[in-house]
């Protein structure tokens, strides 16, 4: 069997590291995680926005070496089908990809403004217009898919690399008070309870407050 590895940044401020991990985490392929210092510069440069970095999260199995976020999930929905990252169905399947690249490539203020930061909890958090704009987009986008595909999960009854791109989103919603319709609360609950999002914010909580840039509630 080959041997699988990722590259991790910080379990509590990564939020693609969290996408990456939960991937191969819900494809059942047995891998070794691979810490990398938030002090490397490069890991740090995508912690703080400053550049996207090729380090976190990169999956290595076998001879495979893959880096950007969604070509992991595609890349593990191709090797282990039975997980059924993405739906079967070629339509709902499309849909999948096209909210899953909006959050790849988007979101650009919901990203600068509201950090993810999963240990820390700020009261009264003053949303920026365009911040809300990103916010507001992705609710819809939550109530569409739960109304279309029925829940608990944004693709019907399995989680599915949407699922795993929205997540840290989620996570962001709790760290900054955002105020949700029930749908959306509901979703965002159930997402928290999922097994593998708990040991996520588990290892999160343990870790030290080493990124000042972050703690600052702005």
């Amino acid at each position: 069997m080959a041997k699988t590895t990722l590259t991790l940044s910080s379990k509590n401020y990564s939020s693609w590291s969290l996408r990456g991990w939960l991937m191969v985490k819900l494809s059942g392929i047995p891998f070794e995680e691979t810490p990398v210092s938030t002090d490397n510069v490069d890991a740090r440069a995508e912690l703080l926005l400053l550049s996207p970095s090729i380090l976190v999260p990169c999956l290595n199995h076998g001879s495979a070496r893959v880096w950007d976020t969604l070509a992991i999930g595609e890349y593990l929905n191709e090797i282990a089908p039975k997980a059924n990252l993405l739906p079967t169905n070629a339509v709902h399947r499309a849909h999948c990809r096209s909210i899953c690249g909006e959050m790849h490539s988007g979101f650009s203020a919901l990203r600068a403004s509201l950090p993810m930061n999963i240990k820390a909890k700020f009261s009264k958090f003053k949303v920026w217009s365009k911040a809300q704009l990103d916010i507001d987009r992705v609710l819809y986008i939550w109530r569409d898919c739960l109304s279309t595909y029925k829940g608990p999960y944004l693709f019907g009854k399995q989680p599915t690399l949407a699922d795993c791109m929205f997540a840290p989103v989620v996570t962001r919603f709790i760290t900054y008070g955002i105020a949700l319709d029930p749908v959306c609360e509901k979703y965002c609950q159930h997402i928290l309870s999922m097994p593998e999002m708990k040991e996520w914010m588990a290892a999160a909580t343990a870790e030290p407050d080493d990124i000042e840039e972050l703690e600052v509630e702005f």
